[in-house]
Order: C-alpha cells, then structure tokens, then sequence
C-alpha cells in the first residue's frame, strides 16, 4: 500500500480490466546458408575491431539482393540456393525474412581458423606503391572481384574572406592557389597545394599538410578552395554513390569513416576503405599525396575466394561465447537470437553428403525443438525417388518439422537460352516456396489454418509428378507431397508433420500450439513477483480466457461455444501448500484446436420414397 504521509488529496490511476495478450507473429521466416556477399561476423588483424552483425531482415527480394547478392553461383558453379529460396519465398506470400550467411572459413589441419586465409577471403585494391591506404571489401567472397571503385573530386569556390576561412571545419580539405578564377574539375589538385583545415593558436582556423602537423595561417592574396570526393562503387547492375566525403579522419563525413568496416552509414556498404599505418621511421602521407592517389578511374578489386567447402557444422554454427563479445553466435545458432521467427529452414543442407545432411537435418530439428516456438521445414535429398525419401523421412521424428517432396523446377535464370532448344531449368529445394505458403496462410486465413490446398508460384513444375498411389504411401509416413492437378495447378497437398505421435499429427495443429504457448508466454511476463493469491490467479486466468475467446471466434478452435473450446483453471485446485511455499503459479489450459479435413468422404446410396397415401 503506498505511503500517505502528508495531509492532502491523492489522485492516483488504477485498472479495474485484466491484462490483455497480444498474438506474436507467425509468419516470420528464419533460413541460414551461404550466400554471394553480405553480413557476417569474423576478427581480422587488418581490423582493429571485430566486425560482429546479427541476422538482418529483409521484407522484399529487391532488399535481399542489395544485403546479399542476386541469384548468380556462388564460386562459378555452386546455386545460389538461398537466394532462390529467397526469392520463391517473397513471390508465395511471404513479408518477413531473417537472413544468416554462413561462410565456410579456411582453418588448418588442426581445425582452427587461419588469419591469413581469412585476409585472403578478401578482395582488395591498395591505394598508392606503396600502400598508403586500402580498399578492401567489406564481406568476404569471391564475387569482391566483381566489384569496382571510382573516387572523383569536386572543387569548390573561393572560401577566404577577409584573411579568414568562411564555411568549414576542422578537417574539411581543401587546395591553395592564387586568387582568381579557380581551376575547373578537369585539372586535378596540385599534391603540393592540398591543406587541411585545422585549429591553430586562439582557435584560429589555419591550414597543414597533414594530421598532427604544423598549422600555417592563410597567407595575403591566397584563394582558397574546398574539396569534396564522390565514391562509385559498382557491382553487376547495382551502383552506389556516396558524396560530399572529406579526407580526414577527425572529419564526421570522412571517407574512412562513412566507408568504414564496422558501423559504415551504410549498413550494407560493398567495401570499406582501410588506413594503411606507414612503415617503422616514415611520415604519415600528406593530404596532398593521399588525395592525388586516391582519384581513379573505375578499377576492380583483386583476390577473395569462397571459402572452404561447406559442412554441415558451417550450417549450424555456434552459440555466442558469453565470456567473448568477439565471439558471437554464427549459422543456425544466430537465428536462435532473434525470438520473431516462427519458419526456419537451411536450403543449402538437402546438398550435402548423406552423412553431413544428416546431420544438418538433425541439428535444425534439434534447433527447434530447444527453442519450442518454431517449426523446420525441411528438404529432402535431390533427385530421390518414392524409395528414397522414404528412407529419409524414416530417419527422423520431431513434431516440430515438415518434409516436402519434391523438389521445384524453375527455368534458369542465370542461363540464356540457346536458340532452338528448351530453355535451361534449375531444380531448387521446396523450402522457400512453402515457408511462403505458411506466411500466406497465416495471413488470409490464420495459423489454424492447414498450410495445404494451397497454389505454389512460380516454378514450371515439379521435379516428378507423384501418381495418387504413391502419395497413399508416403502421407501416412508424414511426407508432404506437392503434386499437379489439371485444371487447379500445382499444389502442395499435405499438412503432417515428422511426428510418430498421433496427437501432433498435423502442421496447423503443431503452429497453433507454438501461437498460443508463445503469446502467453510473453504476454504473462508481468505476473512474476507478483503476490501469489486468488488476485493474481483472477487476473491471470481472466487473461487468458479473454486471450481464448478471440481465438475461438476465428474458428481456431473446435466447439459451438466457449466453455466446449477451452478451459481455464487457476485456483486452489491446480497448486497445493507446498507450490504456493516455493512460489509456484499454475495455470491449466486446456484447447480443443480444430484439425483438417484431410479425408472428405461422401456416401451416396439408391433412395426410394415410399408411395404417398390417399
């Protein structure tokens, strides 16, 4: 009870309502595996800080390919897989994608990782010979040969008024030169004539050669004319600018800083520019000399290679090392972060060896059955047969994951076509085009909803067209098939999960479970250290009745009225003396969820009405 103290009146606010639950998404898809470019964490000794990032998320294919690259190879022959996956997932109905690249890094024949592999997984281009500074891109891969730079200059008018520099700061660059007209963008800046602005005695603005170096006043009848750089970089058909960039690094819009490794201001910059320290007894460049180094025609940049090959332990990665900021979790395990995704699949894992795919197939089941709160979609193995995916649905049982067969093909998209002959296909895995279907489900009809009968776009068809027989004998064992009817497309036409248990048999089952232990979960949070009487236990089951009965009212749950669709106990009856002694708070609930109509039978018969009597 709050304290009154003083003589006088009290208005305080109160609630008289219970809490209310709010449903967490369920559409949001997670997927790990390599990609052409993009963010992912590694510790180099070129960089004085780690360069650690978290799975970014996507909400459109186009913001896919700015943070990791378009559907070319990776490596010259490799598919791009997740980025197919990508796609057909945005084109199904999906609206929100996490995205962990995983990159498979050299490491010795001790399994640890080697730096200077790692440096080499790098493209490069050195300013000046020697180095005076150094681009280098900002993700490792091959495809940062792939990428250009330009620097260009633009000289501006005079800034000297009466003796004094007018409209700069401390390391603003600029360029000295006899008062007049000043020179056009077409005459490049005299290395000798390139100053930095700095602040010399009484906080006077003067100019010098370098950082740290003597200041000099401007001298009588010298014109003054600020610099600015512009940075292209291109890639394929992306092209980006970045303008209005100053030399040196104690500036805000410094080129070292706007297109740093770590925290550039653009979070998926293509490369980083990198100070290069000079050798033991050697002066730090001159402006002058940076500058005139740095002006270039486009040029590529050199080196980067892919990697090692990839390996289902790539896939999984590592959790974060709590004793290590400069550890973070890698693959999979990066994913396990991010408490909104509610899909997750590895593309990339259907393509390994049996023994490695195994194993990354249990590890992504494993995944989702420590965080409870995500279901797996997962791919079979390329080009199988009926027999074969057989044997390798027969090799797993989670209640939180789904196998689709079989695989879709598309027409190629990197391969032109010859003229006279059929275009190229690509055969992909099923994941992204179902994770699709789950976000579009979710969102026309609700997480009850079976995620079946439903269209899957954009593919030409799928890799073998299942007989009505063979489905009789995959369904049972919880193989999802994806089959073509005429008239009615392709369609994916099977909600089970990888299950032996009857009673988490069905898809929509299972993530309307995950929905609703997830949305109390998080919406309860408030009732911890709360006193443990029938106040609390009111509120809390008046919380979660109310939670139910919306739930309900979108056909979620089975029964004619409330009290035939759920249950809510919280009381005497559900904690004994010795739970309320050890502060123990137990809620029983209980769904009747709505299961799909897998089978619609109809039975037809001969009627004969009997003859009516006069």
């Amino acid at each position: 009870m709050p304290e009154y103290l003083t003589p006088g009146v009290y208005v305080e606010e109160t609630s008289f309502r219970s809490k209310s639950i709010e449903g967490v998404p369920t559409s949001t898809f997670g997927m790990a595996g390599p990609t052409r470019y993009g963010p992912v964490s590694y510790v180099l000794p070129a960089v004085a800080d780690p360069v650690l990032v978290t799975p970014p998320l996507v909400t459109s294919y186009t913001e896919f390919e700015r943070a990791f690259g378009d559907l070319g190879r990776i490596g010259g022959d490799q598919v791009n897989y997740m980025a197919h996956a990508a796609r057909s997932f945005f084109a199904n109905g999906g609206r929100r994608l996490y995205v962990s690249r995983v990159f498979p890094w050299p490491r010795t024949e001790a399994g640890q990782l080697d730096p200077a592999q790692q440096e080499a997984c790098f493209a490069r281009l050195d300013v000046g010979d020697p180095a005076l500074a150094r681009w280098r891109a900002r993700w490792p891969g091959a495809f940062g040969r792939e990428i250009s730079v330009q620097v260009e200059f633009r000289r501006g008018r005079d800034i000297v008024r009466g003796g004094t520099l007018t409209g700069v700061r401390p390391g603003c660059l600029v360029e000295i030169g006899p008062s007049g007209t000043p020179p056009g963008d077409a005459t490049p800046p005299v290395e000798g004539n390139v100053r930095i602005v700095a602040e010399g005695e009484g906080g006077r603005l003067g100019l010098t050669p370098r950082r740290g170096g003597p200041v000099e006043p401007v001298a009588a009848g010298q014109a003054v004319y600020r610099i600015r750089l512009a940075v292209t970089v291109r890639a394929g058909t992306r092209t980006d600018v970045y303008n209005e960039l100053e030399l040196d690094e104690s500036h805000p819009r410094s080129i070292f800083t706007v297109l740093q490794a770590r925290d550039p201001a653009d979070e998926f910059s293509l490369v980083c520019l990198l100070p290069v320290p000079p050798a033991a007894g050697q002066q730090p460049p001159t402006a002058g000399q940076l500058l005139t180094r740095l002006i270039s025609r486009p040029t590529f940049l050199a080196g980067g290679s892919d990697g090692a090959a990839l390996t289902a332990a790539d896939l999984t990665g590592k959790e974060a090392d709590p004793a290590d900021a400069r550890e973070p979790a890698t693959g999979l395990e990066a994913l396990g972060e991010i408490d909104d995704i509610a899909i997750v699949a590895m593309p990339d894992a259907a393509t390994l060896e049996e023994g490695e795919r195994t194993t990354a197939v249990s590890n992504l089941l494993g995944h989702c059955e420590r965080l409870r709160y995500r279901m797996a979609v997962v791919d079979p193995p390329p080009e199988s047969s009926v027999s074969e995916v057989r044997q390798f649905r027969a090799g797993f049982d989670s209640k939180y994951a789904a196998v689709y067969y079989p695989w879709v093909e598309i027409t190629d998209p990197n391969a032109p076509p010859e003229p006279g002959a059929p275009p190229p296909r690509l055969l992909l895995p099923p994941s992204g085009s179902v994770a699709g279907i789950y976000a579009r489900s979710d969102t026309e009809r609700g997480v009850h909803k079976a995620p079946a009968n439903e269209v899957v776009r954009g593919l030409v068809r799928f890799e073998r067209n299942v007989t009505y027989g063979q489905q009789a004998v995959l369904n049972p064992e919880g193989v999802n098939v994806m089959r073509f009817f005429e008239g009615r497309g392709n369609r994916v036409w099977g909600a089970r999960t990888m299950s032996s248990d009857p009673e988490w048999k069905y898809v929509n089952v299972r993530r309307l479970f995950i929905y609703l232990e997830h949305s109390i979960d998080k919406a309860t949070q408030w009732a911890v250290f709360e006193p443990n009487n029938e106040r609390l236990w009111a509120s809390v089951r008046q919380t979660i009745e109310d939670f139910l009965l919306v739930t309900w009212r979108t056909g979620a749950l089975l029964g004619t009225r409330p009290e035939e669709a759920y249950f809510v106990r919280c009381d005497r009856t559900t904690m004994t003396q010795n739970d309320l002694d050890n502060g123990r708070l137990i809620c029983l609930i209980g769904v009747a969820p709505t299961y799909p109509a897998e089978f619609v039978i109809f039975r037809i018969g001969q009627y004969t009405a009997d003859a009516q009597r006069s």
